[in-house]
């Protein structure tokens, strides 16, 4: 099984949950604040589980944007390899809902929805893609922002074959 390429794509649809550039938008102020309250440097460090275990670290710095919005720029490294993930966090009132998009250096690029649970926001993403060999993979995401932590799980399981990558990283400030 070939890490490194769908790792990064993985990696980028996770990254989907934190970033890119959204409309302008007028949010409650609550919304708002919620957002805010992760505005700071955040460090991570887990582990990647597939044919091997390897350890992932990461960081990521969430910063004030344009109005309402909150900007992201990360990075992790991981087996071998460094993925760098960049965008926008927003309440869109005209949708009534958080999202996020974002764009990596693994030339993924999206959009995802958020919800409050409880004090904190959950993202959840699931995409079918296909790796660099044409084969095809399921891959959920789940973010979740909670008081003074971030916790990021993601998941790829290759159709074919039943193989899975798994990867667990929590964040503190």
């Amino acid at each position: 099984m070939t890490v490194s390429r769908s790792l990064m794509r993985a990696f980028a649809l996770a990254g989907v949950l934190f970033s890119a550039g959204l409309a302008p938008a007028l949010a409650a102020p609550a919304d708002v604040a919620l957002l805010k309250s992760y505005i700071g440097e955040w460090r991570g460090r887990g582990v990647l589980i597939g044919a091997n275990k390897e350890s992932v670290v990461c960081r990521l710095s969430l910063t004030q944007g344009n109005q309402d919005k909150v900007n992201y720029n990360g990075r992790c490294t991981l087996a071998g390899s460094n993925l760098s993930v960049a965008g926008t966090l927003a309440y869109v009132e005209t949708n009534k809902r958080f999202e996020a998009a974002m764009t990596s250096n693994a030339t993924f690029t999206g959009i995802a929805v958020g919800q409050k649970r409880g004090s904190g926001l959950i993202f959840n993403l699931r995409e079918r893609e296909k790796d660099e060999a044409g084969k095809d993979m399921n891959i959920s995401a789940q973010i979740q922002l909670n008081r003074d932590a971030i916790q990021v799980v993601f998941e790829v399981v290759y159709i074919e074959s039943g193989d899975s990558l798994r990867a667990e990283v929590p964040f503190s400030r």
